[in-house]
């Protein structure tokens, strides 16, 4: 139970369902004042006394894990080794596979539960995972990840109800969080400034940024982490080439760091890894549909057959 409202409902259905639940809150800092507060966060003081207050609602037992020293080892580091390697990471993705459905999910087994249910807008489907009926809150993307074996003892009691459903649901219930705002951004920055983040911890390593095309320097950087693939806003290159369409970044952990309009580093080969089956059905061998964006509608795309 983070604290939110999509937890708090989660365990009220599945409490009312009839399951012997007891609600977790995981603390994920050690110095829990140095995260997020308020709206932006989902792992503070204050949302642990959120989910506490909803537990006793409910009426379930109610419990604090501490996940601290484990979060900041899968997650944190793992988020600033992956932008010194070049690539943007999902901390949120992270945090699902590791700790929630790997940590928490072993203790949780350990200790007799038969699964864990999150507030998750997502479904399940003879252990297949869809999407949330929400199309805009879905949150099926960073769970695709986990193992069948994983979602085998996993629960998404709101797959099937949309954001506004889940809170007018929260309000009938009693539960007060049922007008509290939804989490955003990166909960282990505190300041909302993931580029000075990494500038503390990888330092500053000065380089030009290059037209991907012609060679020509258009800029130059502090770091090459303080960018992203595909990023537009705040790219001072992006006046020096008012004709080209717009300016994308193509971000490496080399210096220089290329740069070019969005023709001309549109993406014909795109490459994916820790690819998860949660059915049975055969890998695809020529053409699956998926997002290019969380946020997208999917479309089609080349997929090479892989191993079984």
């Amino acid at each position: 139970m983070s604290g939110g409202v999509d937890s708090a409902v989660a365990a009220a259905r599945i409490a009312e369902a009839g399951h012997d639940v007891t609600g977790v809150h995981l603390a994920l800092s050690a110095n829990p004042q140095s995260y997020r507060t308020g709206a932006r966060g989902c792992c503070t003081i204050e949302d642990s006394r959120d989910a506490r207050r909803a537990a006793d609602v409910i009426g379930i037992p109610f419990y604090i894990w501490d996940m601290a020293e484990r979060f900041h080892r899968d997650v944190v580091e793992d988020f600033v080794g992956e932008y010194a390697a070049g690539r943007t990471p999902n901390p949120c993705l992270r945090c699902n596979e590791k700790i929630k459905f790997e940590a928490v999910l072993d203790r949780a087994l350990a200790l007799g539960f038969d699964a864990v249910a999150t507030g998750h807008h997502a479904r399940l489907e003879d252990g297949v995972l869809r999407r949330s009926v929400d199309a805009a809150k879905d949150q099926s993307y960073v769970l695709g990840v986990l193992t069948r074996e994983q979602l085998a003892h996993a629960i998404f009691p709101l797959g099937g109800s949309t954001k506004a459903e889940v809170r007018a649901e929260a309000a009938r219930r009693g539960l007060a969080v049922a007008d509290k705002p939804d989490s955003h951004d990166i909960c282990f920055i505190a300041d909302g400034d993931t580029r000075g983040f990494l500038a503390e911890r990888l330092g500053a390593a000065e380089g030009p940024i290059v037209d991907a095309l012609s060679g020509e320097v258009v800029g130059s950087h502090q770091g090459a982490y303080g960018f992203t693939v595909g990023q537009r806003k705040g790219c001072a290159w992006t006046a020096r080439r008012p004709t080209a369409g717009r300016a994308t970044c193509c971000r490496s952990s080399r210096s220089p760091t290329p740069c070019g309009s969005a023709r001309d580093r549109r993406w014909r080969s795109p490459r994916s890894s820790a690819c998860a089956r949660c059915g049975t059905a055969p890998w695809p061998s020529r053409a699956s549909r998926w997002p290019a964006r969380c946020s997208s509608a999917p479309t089609a795309r080349s997929t090479p057959a892989a191993p079984t």
